[in-house]
């Protein structure tokens, strides 16, 4: 027990202990004393006697976080434990005494653990990239499954259930549904880790009743011995509680208490839910299970062609879109010296730059790459040349934002109303128009890959001379047998040419005399092609060739090498050009109006430099001149030297670059050359494509409805989807009816704003309205009344598709504040309007709730779905056809199917389908064979699954023989 080599109690262990048996210090050594035991012992009898608390398990103080450092460091233990065993072994052989230290250990244990970990650890997983906040939850997860945790099986009710204290640490809300739920979770939005890993949430310190700007993290542990009042809770202006008793949590308790006795204040409202849950406006009017569904599925929307910002948000899509990382952010600050589609070149203010470094910042961005889930990745630019930037500021948007914020989806005009059974069941039915305008149409980027090897019987080619294929077949390939870029395949082309060598074969008579005649031909190697798999075509947007040390590089793969060489150059050469001109600009302003002392082009001695003679000498021959002032000549020298070491610098660069892009690849044992392909599929949305709104509402695309057949709104315009009012009530999912009509009057208030433009009303006017729509409607007050008259006209211009609105969870805007701004857009007061059928131009018999609501376009296509099979590969051993859509196998008829085709006596349907169309070879041929030849008959033989069970009944001893008459 006292021996520390034996075990260490850790920092987290000392600290829970002292804790627990009531010392008020954390600190300690790693082993147990004397003190420890009898504390131990007295707090055991305490308990047995009824006095103190037994502890509760799933007390967030009692559960902490194992971060990704302290696992790795584990896995390196155990990689060190195996080299000690190793070199302790060396010690004990006989030839151990001239042994060298670098001779006994082997850093290759401790390599392989830390591999292991990293590459097979159940926790170290593929990242989630459909969207920005799918990247940023998947890194904010926290689990209680994986090594050292529970498994799904064993983990019961409690573990799973939402604790008083996961209150601001851990979200409620949004966990999966099915066997993970409550034990994969996700941090509250402002949850820290301390540093022994428990769980801390921020409050504002209260003194005295007065709440003051002061922020604390308190740790469940700590938490629960004070008075914590509710964000919302009403203060006054000086910040003190209005009320005389106000709302708290205390001791995991929720009662009322003084206002003199609170100590803490919650910071926001939605410190208790996640970054998903607090995307969901009016989250607070959501049944807790749609809520869930809801943040579960903004994770799996596909990033539009073109994002479209919410106009009903909750004010933290901007944060959220910035700390994902997806869009390109400033740096540092100054201005745009030059942008095009794929980089952004910014010149650094002086202020921000440091002697040494080029005041230069070059953003690359990326275009049209793939992501983990086959999403395109595309980066376009915000700014323009000569903008002026601070650093912080958002340059390029990235998928899946607009204007630097989230987008994850497409506001749409919303009916809620049956039509003709299209909606049943939670079907949607969408306009022709959402499709014609591509609201829904997403970009996916395949990649395909094709590897030559170096087989026995010689090495595989990458080539364009393949046998037996006609020319149509390689009009998309170069000549070095890849595929061009811009190329569109559809299912069946060659991507890639590749032959391989085939065994050698006994030749005819005939074969041999064409041989010796016209050489040796396509016989010795076979066509094992990369061809686009069934069901997918797309365009080819890149090609990426990766060639073995030592192995000769084709022309595809030169090129390649030449325009990423190229691009190199391109941002080293804009770098020093802008540097160049910095120091030539400095230069210049020194030298101009200094006494000359000599020069090029017969500069006189004495007379003055003046800014038209600088002009008239090349830059480089600037450094030849000489002034009176010995300190300027200094400075001369200085800025050469510094110009020269520069160029010295960037050749450097340049050249280290060139070795990495040039130096040969490395491959797996046995590969020669791989070929990576990337095609680029557009996909519009379509009848079977799944959809959802943010509060669980989701529903599969039912059919897609001509515009002048949808409903429409008096003033003839259409709607662009009609929803079903019954996944309303039982659902209680209100939230989504108040995201509708909030979104309906902001479109309002919109579309009014356009109108007051249209008709060039005056700016006081124009302001005063603003001043209504922004501050009498409630909510934060804007200072509308400091803008400029160029501003407030500007901002008009940026309102006229909507005004955006952020309504914050558990904060958000109230009823009576919507129906304002109804009215203030000048509609119905009840969110209602009357609707036209389209088919017949007569009026629907009852007003129906029509506005805007954020749809989203989730990651289960139908096209990814679909497969139909003919015939194909079977099963070795069972030769029935394979199952799933990746073996292009076929749908399993199984016992149950078999049972409803005896009910239905449909005999002839139920042998075909477990003879010819499953496992009875010869049928199957006989049969395929028949219907080429256009005789619709079949004989129906032995299954080979029944071969098969006589065999595994021989193999138990038992000799079986089917006897045949």
């Amino acid at each position: 027990f006292f021996n520390p080599e034996r075990y260490d109690l850790s920092g987290v262990g000392r600290m829970k202990f002292n804790r627990r048996v009531g010392r008020d210090n954390s600190e300690g050594v790693g082993v147990l004393d004397r003190d420890d035991i009898l504390d131990v012992l007295s707090t055991l009898i305490n308990i047995r006697n009824g006095y103190g608390t037994v502890d509760d398990i799933d007390h967030l103080g009692n559960r902490r976080v194992r971060s990704v450092g302290e696992m790795a460091e584990n896995a390196f233990r155990v990689g060190l434990v195996r080299v000690e065993r190793a070199v302790k072994e060396r010690l004990t052989q006989a030839e151990a005494d001239n042994l060298m230290p670098q001779e006994m250990i082997n850093a290759k244990p401790v390599a392989a653990a830390v591999k292991e970990f990293f590459g097979s650890s159940q926790l170290s997983q593929f990242m989630d990239q459909n969207n920005p906040l799918s990247e940023v939850t998947h890194k904010r997860r926290v689990s209680a499954l994986g090594p050292g945790g529970l498994t799904r099986e064993r983990a019961g009710f409690e573990v799973r259930d939402v604790h008083p204290t996961h209150y601001g640490r851990v979200c409620p809300i949004e966990t999966p549904e099915g066997p993970n739920i409550g034990l994969i979770n996700s941090l509250a939005v402002y949850a820290r880790t301390n540093e022994y890993g428990f769980l801390e949430t921020p409050y504002r310190k209260v003194k005295n009743g007065k709440a003051s700007s002061d922020i604390e993290y308190l740790s469940a542990i700590e938490e629960s011995q004070y008075v914590i009042a509710q964000a919302n809770s009403e203060l006054d202006k000086a910040g003190r509680f209005v009320e005389e008793l106000v709302a708290v949590r205390h001791k995991n308790e929720f009662t009322l208490a003084s206002r003199e006795d609170v100590n803490y204040m919650d910071v926001s409202p939605r410190q208790i839910v996640s970054v998903a849950a607090a995307l969901i406006p009016f989250l607070e009017h959501d049944d807790a299970n749609r809520a869930l569904m809801g943040s579960n599925m903004q994770r799996q929307a596909v990033p539009t062609l073109r994002a479209e910002a919410p106009l009903v948000g909750t004010g933290i899509e901007r944060a959220v879109a910035t700390d994902s990382g997806v869009t390109v952010v400033a740096r540092r600050g100054g201005f745009v010296d030059s942008v095009d589609a794929s980089r952004i070149v910014v010149r650094v203010n002086d202020d921000e730059t440091t002697a040494a470094e080029p005041g230069v910042d070059i953003y690359n961005l990326t275009k049209y790459t793939r992501s983990n889930q086959n999403t395109c990745i595309n980066q376009r630019p915000l700014v323009k040349s000569g903008d002026q930037i601070a650093a912080g500021d958002v340059l390029a948007d990235g998928p899946s934002t607009d204007m630097g914020e989230l987008a994850l989806g497409q506001n749409l005009l919303v009916a809620f109303m049956p039509w003709n059974g299209y909606n049943f069941e939670d079907s949607i039915l969408i306009s022709e128009r959402v499709v014609k305008e591509d609201r829904f149409t997403t970009i996916h980027i395949e990649e395909l890959q094709c590897v030559a090897r170096d087989t026995k019987l010689g090495p595989e080619d990458i080539t364009s001379d393949i046998p037996n294929v006609g020319d149509a077949a390689l009009a998309k390939l170069d000549e070095s047998g890849i595929a061009f870029i811009g190329a569109e395949v559809s299912a069946g082309d060659i991507l890639v040419g590749k032959v391989t060598p085939k065994g050698e074969t006994q030749l005819t008579p005939e074969e041999k005399l064409l041989r010796a005649i016209f050489g040796e031909k396509a016989s010795d190697v076979k066509d094992t092609s990369l061809r686009v798999p069934p069901g997918m075509d797309g365009t080819v947007i890149d090609v990426r060739v990766f060639t073995r040390d030592g192995v000769e590089k084709d022309l595809r793969a030169l090129s390649i090498e030449k325009s990423e060489l190229e691009a190199v150059r391109k941002d080293l050469d804009d770098t020093l050009r802008i540097l160049e001109e910095d120091i030539y600009e400095r230069i210049e302003r020194m030298l101009t109006g200094k006494m000359a002392q000599g020069g090029p082009n017969k500069l006189k001695s004495g007379s003055k430099i003046t800014k038209g003679y600088l002009e008239d000498v090349p830059r480089e021959k600037w450094f030849e001149i000489r002034v009176k002032n010995d300190d300027a000549n200094e400075q001369l020298q200085k800025a050469f030297e510094r110009l020269k070491a520069q160029r010295d610098e960037f050749d450097r660069r340049f050249d280290e670059k060139k070795m990495k892009i040039t130096a040969g690849d490395d491959l797996a044992p046995g590969v020669l050359k791989m070929v990576k392909v990337y095609l680029a599929v557009k996909r519009r949305i379509q009848p079977g494509d799944k959809m959802a709104g943010r509060h669980g509402n989701k529903g599969v695309i039912s059919t897609i409805v001509p515009v002048e057949d949808m409903p429409y709104l008096e003033d003839g315009s259409p709607v662009d989807i009609v929803l079903n009012p019954l996944g309303v009530p039982s659902r209680m999912n209100v939230g989504q009816v108040l995201e509708t009509h909030l979104g309906w009057a902001a479109k309002g208030v919109g579309k009014k704003i356009d109108d007051m433009l249209k008709a060039q009303e005056s700016v006081a006017k124009l302001r005063k309205f603003l001043e209504e729509v922004y501050n009498k409607t409630g909510g934060k007050v804007e200072d509308v009344k400091s803008l400029t008259e160029a501003e407030v006209v500007e901002l008009a211009g940026n309102l006229t598709n909507g005004v955006p609105t952020a309504t914050p969870v558990f904060d958000g805007a109230t009823e009576d504040e919507i129906k304002g701004l109804l009215e203030l857009a000048g509609l119905d007061r009840s969110g209602q309007s009357t609707l036209y059928d389209g088919r017949t131009g007569e009026k629907f018999d009852r007003e129906v709730t029509v506005g805007y609501m954020y749809m989203l376009k989730l990651n289960h296509l139908v096209d990814d779905k679909m497969h139909a099979r003919s015939t194909g590969p079977y099963s070795l051993v069972t030769q029935q056809p394979l199952g799933g859509k990746a073996q292009f196998g076929g749908q399993r008829f199984g016992e149950m199917e078999v049972w409803a085709l005896e009910a239905y006596g449909a005999s002839y349907t139920l042998q075909e389908m477990l003879t010819v169309k499953s496992d009875d070879v010869q049928g199957r041929t006989k049969m395929y064979k028949n219907i080429v030849d256009g005789e619709h008959y079949m004989d129906a033989g032995m299954p080979e699954s029944f071969n098969v069970l006589v065999k595994e009944i021989r193999s138990l001893g038992i000799n079986i023989e089917l006897e045949t008459d």
